[in-house]
């Protein structure tokens, strides 16, 4: 009931592992399948290896969670044992993957083999990445365009929400051709400790997750659904089955989960059994209920 296609990869079910959530490894992407996750996503890699930023990277709000982790990574040449082994879990592993420009996205792209590849375009604290380039569509354009010609495997592009208007980066990515978006990263934000003055986190400011976040993500995947041709996947301050149910109505096709792993290891198979008896008590499918709210 829960089988889900997307781009043409087939998902057990619609949940996934968002990147930078138990990513690092071949052997945390494989416990994250097990405790049912349908597809994982790996932490963010790059050209050159990155230490990131400074300590504290991390902070606990009572909204969710504010970090800086600032994309530390071996580098892509010695990432692909990663996803070998994360493979022999038979979900499909996406490659999450970011670059200072076109080239360096497409040639990572070209590089590694996995099952397809989403476009940091989006981090919101680290300097000259992420969301410094994916807040202009010009530039999330020409990086689709350059990583769809570098690679056979799908492309979804990761969209930053810290924009006026997030439907016009998500139709840059979808005339680059990308085969999904996904929405959203973190939103920016900053915690100051009140007994120094001093910012809590090292790079001063980061990313805000958690589940504080869910009711701007909706937004985002309720805009992009009506805007885009292509599909939407759903990610931010899902922690329960609730919400997932929220963004499938919303529009969208399948949806990422990050924050919520820390509290709970096995919320991908609490939430597809809660999920699949919703479904069944209200005589449902999946299909039934995507983007269900563009109906009223």
């Amino acid at each position: 009931m829960l089988t889900t296609k997307i781009s043409g990869l087939e998902l057990k079910n619609p949940l996934m592992l968002a990147a930078g959530i138990m990513g690092t490894t071949g052997g945390s992407l494989k416990r994250m399948a097990r405790c049912g996750a349908g597809a994982v996503i790996t932490k963010s890699i790059g050209i050159e290896p990155k230490p990131g930023h400074p300590n504290p990277t991390m902070v606990k709000l009572r909204c969710g969670y504010l970090n800086a982790m600032g994309l530390p990574n071996p580098s892509y040449k010695l990432f692909q044992p990663e996803i070998d082994e994360a493979k022999h879990a038979g979900v499909p592993v996406i490659a999450s993957i970011f670059g200072v420009d076109a080239s360096e996205f497409s040639v990572i792209a070209g590089a590694i083999n996995a099952d397809a590849f989403e476009l940091n375009v989006s981090c919101p604290h680290a300097e000259g990445y992420g969301a410094e380039i994916g807040t202009d569509p010009a530039l999330v354009e020409g990086i689709t365009k350059a990583v769809k010609n570098a690679t056979d495997a799908p492309v979804w592009v990761k969209l930053t929400p810290n924009v006026a208007d997030i439907t016009e980066t998500g139709l840059a990515a979808q005339k680059g051709g990308a085969d999904a978006v996904v929405a959203i990263n973190t939103l920016r934000g900053m915690a100051i400790d009140i007994e120094s003055g001093h910012p809590i986190l090292g790079n001063r400011f980061g990313g805000l997750s958690g589940h504080g976040i869910k009711p701007v993500a909706v937004k985002c995947v309720h805009d992009l659904y009506s805007a885009l041709d292509i599909p939407v996947i759903g990610c931010g301050g899902i922690s329960g089955w609730e919400d997932v149910v929220e963004f499938i109505m919303a529009g969208a096709r399948a949806v990422q989960i990050g924050s919520a792993v820390g509290d709970n290891i096995n919320i991908f198979s609490d939430i597809s059994s809660c999920l699949e008896a919703f479904l069944s008590l209200k005589l449902w499918t999946l299909d039934d209920i995507y983007g269900m709210v563009h109906e009223i």
